[in-house]
């Protein structure tokens, strides 16, 4: 396991932003105004986990002890999030918006994962992978998150 340890690291921590993402999406899916996003936001919550669960069985593939929880970060966000919302009322723009934001950071954290070339080449393909997946959501929530500013 030891000439694993940065595939292991650099795994764990995607998985744990992952995991993040998937509590997010679903608080988001709690606080979508009339319930018009929740169905959205929970499936993306169910895409997450998937490409967490793979990210984790890549980890045990390699040897090591994947994560299982979100990070302290995320923990914080959310809780500012759901202070927030108490106080300004949770509109569908301001819940899309700060579901857009998170995606902003988990597709940056895979992004500098992709960038890192001390990954072994089956690692780098399970991020890839992982990537797709964070792409298309945080394309889709900028997208909707431009529809909604469009039409206000």
């Amino acid at each position: 396991m030891a000439g694993n340890d940065h595939d292991i690291s650099t795994l764990n921590s995607l998985i744990a932003t992952t995991l993040d993402s998937v509590q997010g999406y679903e608080e988001s899916a709690k606080d979508a105004e009339g319930g018009r996003f929740a169905s959205l936001f929970t499936a993306r919550a169910t895409e997450r986990r998937q490409v967490a669960s793979e990210l984790q069985a890549e980890v045990r593939r390699l040897g090591g002890e994947p994560s299982d929880g979100g990070t302290a970060l995320g923990g914080a966000h959310r809780m500012f999030v759901n202070l927030k919302s108490a106080i300004t009322g949770r509109d569908d723009q301001a819940v899309v918006n700060e579901v857009e934001r998170g995606e902003d950071h988990i597709k940056a954290k895979f992004e500098d994962a992709l960038n890192d070339n001390e990954l072994s080449p089956d690692v780098r393909a399970a991020i890839e992978r992982g990537y797709r997946s964070v792409k298309e959501g945080h394309d889709q929530m900028r997208d909707l998150k431009h529809s909604l500013q469009a039409q206000s």
